[in-house]
């Protein structure tokens, strides 16, 4: 078969089997060139296609909106992805970028390029009565729809009555007139928004009086809101320490939320975050040929699954109002289940890199429509590789989904191998497919580790006895290494999993590991529990 390579001609042996699978004879295989290479001067480089080698530049021209979902287990190159796509589109577009980082995996690499790192929780505030450049009545919608994401208040109507009057009474105390957008008093200045403790204040002062017809009602109102305004915990209860103008508008900015107490938390400031984002992109318009001029700002959420998820988010209601701000959202997760379908159907482009479970090739499948050929070569993807899913803006006869040899970032992506020569049964050494190692990047092996709790000090000793050894290691040693150092047992199988091992192997691997550290005597039996 003749195929164009990189400008030239080159013969390549495909056998009859390979070809009907690709379909390539009734079906190009991959988009048109204007969709895969388009201007280089306004479009950021992601790799190069795997059948036709064409160099691929992504660009929200062709596609319904500028956001993008990217999924893959741990150690597929998602954060590598995302460090690349956010400086290259500094490069291009001068693109602002603000990454809502939920475990803080990603203040190291801000801090090494000159980017700024705020750490809610860590001395900075967010109130979450600013208007943001809203009117009042439109602030108190957004509040209290976040409000019922993250409790169960829309379950009770009187309550949630109750709040959303103490909100409004607390904002005509400061004297904010409840239709306006500029809020200034009779001298010209400012007014100070009120905060949540206005808001418990006012409840407890109706509580107090005692004429409430239902008190349980009230009581229960205020305690709900009061888990936001302890001592301590009042990171969405005082005036605010985080301007938004330096969110937006100062390059790579890191918004760090693992000083935040839980999930909860950390979902309300990325919740506020986005009402406010997308409210200062409104009011600001699109800029003059923006459509051409790429994109003023980046958000990345990664692994934000309990905003992702929620049909009613602030995350999902921005994808399904698509081109309507300059501005894209990349959303990434281990998990696609933790992304709303609603996103996958309506984001403009999809990554997909390797991917394990069939329930989640299932839910991608029957989200993005792609065939069972794409599903099949997913399966197979290794670090780095990914399936890309355009959703185009024009009817076309080519296909909407394309195989990404490799993401080419700014620096080659340094990966570390276990070996599991000594672990694999004998059925799985005749299967000559059969890989022998296991591979992960660099970056993400840290990250998992300092989400295990580790300290920075073994897990740079760990890097370093990679290093030594050209970035491999026996997976037995690897394993030993890790349970001395105090990692238990149920996340290291959860760390091979997202390895890609699967159950057996596993097994073998902690029954190796007993042997060598009881020095191989006795060939005792271990009892492993895997847990999904």
């Amino acid at each position: 078969m003749r195929m164009a390579l990189a400008g030239r001609l080159t013969l390549t042996k495909i056998s009859n089997r390979d070809i009907s699978i690709r379909n390539i004879l009734t079906r190009p295989p991959e988009p048109p060139l204007e969709v895969l290479f388009s201007d280089p001067t306004n479009s950021v480089y992601i790799g190069r296609t795997s059948i036709f080698n064409v160099p691929f530049y992504w660009t929200h021209k062709y596609v319904a909106n500028p956001h993008i979902a990217i999924v893959g287990i741990s150690g597929s190159g998602k954060s590598y992805f995302i460090k690349t796509f956010l400086l290259r589109a500094a490069f291009v577009w001068n693109s602002n970028g603000l990454i809502i980082d939920w475990a803080g995996e990603y203040k190291d690499w801000v801090k090494q390029t000159g980017g700024k790192v705020i750490g809610l929780g860590r001395g900075s505030y967010l109130n979450l009565l600013d208007l943001g450049g809203m009117k009042p009545y439109d602030r108190i919608k957004q509040v209290m729809r976040t409000v019922e994401l993250l409790t169960d208040i829309a379950n009770y109507p009187e309550q949630r009555r109750l709040t959303e009057q103490a909100i409004e009474k607390a904002y005509l105390e400061n004297k904010f007139r409840m239709d306006v957008r500029e809020q200034k008093d009779e001298l010209g200045k400012p007014l100070t928004a009120p905060t949540l403790k206005d808001v418990v204040r006012i409840l407890t002062e109706q509580a107090q009086m005692g004429s409430y017809e239902f008190p349980a009602e009230l009581e229960n109102a205020i305690y709900r809101l009061r888990q936001f305004t302890k001592p301590g915990e009042d990171f969405f209860a005082q005036q605010s320490t985080v301007q938004l103008d330096v969110l937006v508008s100062s390059g790579l900015v890191d918004l760090d939320l693992s000083g935040l107490p839980d999930e909860t938390m950390r979902a309300l400031a990325a919740l506020t975050l986005l009402q406010f984002v997308k409210e200062r992109m409104r009011l600001a318009g699109a800029l003059e040929g923006a459509s051409t001029q790429g994109l003023r700002l980046l958000i990345v959420l990664d692994e934000a699954w309990k905003i992702g998820k929620e049909e009613n988010s602030d995350a999902v209601m921005i994808v399904r109002e698509g081109r309507k701000y300059n501005f894209g959202m990349i959303i990434a997760s281990q998990n696609p289940t933790d992304i709303s379908e609603a996103i996958f159907s309506n984001v403009g482009t999809t990554f997909i890199l390797k991917v394990k479970f069939e329930r989640f090739l299932d839910y991608l499948q029957g989200s993005l429509n792609f065939s069972n050929y794409m599903r099949e070569q997913i399966t197979r993807l290794g670090v780095g590789q990914c399936a890309v899913n355009l959703s185009l803006t024009l009817p076309t006869p080519y296909p909407q989904t394309f195989l990404l040899e490799k993401i080419e970032g700014e620096e080659p992506s340094k990966e570390y191998f276990l070996d599991l020569t000594g672990v694999i049964t004998d059925k799985q050494r005749r299967d000559v497919s059969m890989s022998r190692t296991v591979s992960f990047l660099k970056e993400d092996f840290r990250r998992k580790l300092r989400q295990f709790g580790l300290t920075d000090d073994k897990i740079e000793n760990l890097s370093k006895t990679f290093e030594k050894n050209n970035r491999r290691m026996d997976v037995v040693s690897f394993i030993v290494l890790l349970e001395r150092d105090g990692i238990v047992r149920r996340n290291l199988s959860d760390f091979l999993k997202d390895a890609g091992l699967d159950d057996i192997t596993i097994i073998n691997i902690f029954g190796k590991v007993d042997m060598k550290k009881s020095g191989g005597v006795g060939r005792e039996i271990s009892q492993v529990v895997l847990e999904e």
